[in-house]
C-alpha cells in the first residue's frame, strides 16, 4: 500500500506547517518529478519539501508597521485550512481582501516571511483588512482542493458575520462586508480566479451573502496551455528565478488531475472564457515574466468579451518580484502595484 507523508498544522497555530518524517518510514525509491530546491516527489508518493523561506509566526511583525495587527485562525481543522488576517489601525471600517500565496499549488505558506512582510505591507498601504488563505497543496490535494478551500474560507467568513463569533470580534467588527475583494500571486491568482468564477456561475454570489465581491486582484497569474506564447518561449530566466518553463510544466503535471494537460480550463482560462461571468478585475503583469504574454492575452481576452478589466506592466521586474526580491527597483515597483490596488480598491 503506497504511504503518503501529509502536512500537519500544529496545534498552536502561531507556529509553521510542521512536515514530519517516521523513524520507521521505508526507502521512498526513485525521485519522479523535481523542482530544484523546492520539492521532489518520490515514486511511492512521499513528498519532500524544503524550507527554502523561513515561516514566521503572525506576530512577527517589522518594528515599522506597529499599526498592523495579526493573527492566526483555524477555517477546517479536517483539511488543516487557516488563514492569518491582517488588520490596520483605522477610525472606520476597511474593505476585506481575501489572499491566496502563490507556489504553483505546490508549495508555499501563509506563514512564508516573505507573503508575512508583503501582506502586512499592503495592509498598511492600502487600509484594508487581509484574509491571508493557506489552503492544500498538491501533489497530495491536486486541483480543484485548493478551489474547494478557497470557497469554503469564503463560506467561513459568511458564518462569522452571520454568527458574530466572538473569537472573530477583533477582526471582523473593523470590516466592510459588502466590499470584499478575491486576490492572490502566481498560483494564487489562478485560485482567486476560480474561486471568484464558481461564484459567479451559481448565483451571482447570492450564496455569500451579507458578503459582497467588488472585484478581482490577480497578480502575475498563473495560466498556461499547449501553444506556447512568445514570452514564454524566447524570455530565458536568469538562475535562481522564481519561474522558468521547466518548474512551470512539472508544477501543472503535479497540480491538474491525472490525465488531463494545459488546456484545461483550471490552466487556460480562455477555453471557456465567453460563457463565465468575470468580476471587474484588476491584473497586475511583470514585464520580465516569463507569463508576461499569456497574462496579457488573458486580459485583451477579457475585454474583447466585453468584461470589465484593466491591467498594469511593471516595467524591469520578473515574477514575485514584490516578495523575492530585495532590489530598489523591485521595491519601487511593489509601491507602484500597491498604489494600483488602493485605486482599484477604491480605499
Amino acid at each position: 500500500m503506497t504511504r503518503k507523508i501529509m502536512a500537519t498544522l500544529t496545534s498552536n497555530l502561531s507556529l509553521s506547517p510542521q512536515y514530519t518524517v517516521p523513524k520507521d518510514y521505508p526507502p521512498h525509491g526513485s525521485i519522479v518529478e523535481e523542482i530544484q530546491g523546492l520539492i521532489r516527489v518520490h515514486k511511492d508518493g512521499y513528498v519532500e519539501r524544503p524550507q527554502v523561506v523561513p515561516c514566521v509566526t503572525a506576530s512577527a511583525l517589522s518594528p515599522d508597521l506597529n499599526n498592523v495587527t495579526s493573527r492566526d485562525m483555524v477555517i477546517d481543522s479536517v483539511t488543516n485550512t487557516w488563514a492569518r488576517f491582517y488588520v490596520p489601525t483605522s477610525q472606520h471600517k476597511l474593505p476585506l481582501l481575501v489572499y491566496f500565496h502563490g507556489g504553483g499549488f505546490c508549495v508555499g505558506s501563509a506563514a512564508w516571511s516573505c507573503y508575512h512582510d508583503f501582506l502586512a505591507r499592503l495592509s498598511s498601504k492600502v487600509g484594508c483588512v487581509i484574509m491571508s488563505v493557506d489552503y492544500r497543496l498538491a501533489p497530495e490535494n491536486p486541483l480543484p482542493a485548493p478551489y474547494d478551500d478557497g470557497l469554503k474560507a469564503l463560506m467561513w467568513v459568511k458564518q462569522q458575520v452571520l454568527h458574530q463569533q466572538q473569537n472573530s470580534e477583533w477582526w471582523s467588527t473593523k470590516c466592510n462586508f459588502s466590499s470584499v475583494f478575491l486576490a492572490g500571486d502566481s498560483a494564487g491568482a489562478n485560485i482567486a480566479y476560480n474561486v471568484a468564477t464558481r461564484i459567479s456561475a451559481c448565483d451571482d454570489g447570492a450564496a455569500l451573502r451579507p458578503l459582497n465581491l467588488k472585484g478581482l486582484i490577480l497578480i502575475q497569474p498563473f495560466f498556461g496551455g499547449e501553444v506556447r506564447t512568445r514570452s514564454e518561449k524566447c524570455m530565458a530566466q536568469p538562475k535562481g528565478s522564481a519561474l522558468n518553463m521547466e518548474a512551470s510544466d512539472t508544477y501543472w503535471r503535479l497540480a491538474l488531475p491525472y490525465g488531463e494537460n494545459r488546456d484545461h480550463p483550471w490552466c487556460n482560462p480562455l477555453v471557456k472564457l465567453e460563457d463565465l461571468k468575470v468580476l471587474r478585475t484588476l491584473v497586475c503583469i511583470s514585464e520580465m515574466d516569463i507569463l508576461r504574454d499569456r497574462n496579457l492575452e488573458f486580459c485583451e481576452a477579457l475585454m474583447r468579451a466585453g468584461k470589465r478589466v484593466e491591467y498594469g506592466v511593471f516595467g524591469g521586474v520578473g515574477h514575485a518580484f514584490q516578495i523575492l526580491s530585495k532590489s530598489q527597483l523591485s521595491k519601487s515597483r511593489t509601491k507602484e502595484m500597491m498604489a494600483r490596488v488602493k485605486s482599484f480598491m477604491g480605499v
